[in-house]
């Protein structure tokens, strides 16, 4: 299952210098909502190397101000307690994330 990133939880799991990657999401978004099994099913994949999960900007705002969401599903990759020039906007394939997460473990 995909981790709940929130903006009390979000900067520490960061900063744990573990690879993150974050799905930023709404309910009322349509690609979000098609994505979302592909997220759950990569970060049960991918558990003992990435945290993977959601950050839904209608409940929390400080995470997607800081890095200017401005449309969603948007997807950031950190690696180190760093963000990686790694970004995907719009909806992916579960073809195109797993090739992101692979990159970023490569890294």
């Amino acid at each position: 299952m995909a981790t709940t990133f929130t903006d009390e939880n979000v900067k520490d799991i960061i900063a744990s210098g573990k690879p993150v990657v974050i799905d930023f999401w709404a309910t009322w978004c349509g690609p979000c909502m098609a994505m979302a099994p592909i997220v759950d099913k990569l970060a049960e994949e991918y558990a003992d190397r990435v945290v993977i999960g959601k950050y839904n900007v209608d409940e929390e705002g400080d995470l997607s101000t800081e890095y200017r969401i401005m449309s969603i599903p948007t997807i950031l990759f950190f690696k180190d307690g760093k963000k990686t020039d790694i970004r995907l906007a719009g909806s992916q394939t579960e073809a195109t994330l797993r090739a992101r997460i692979e990159e970023l473990l490569a890294k």
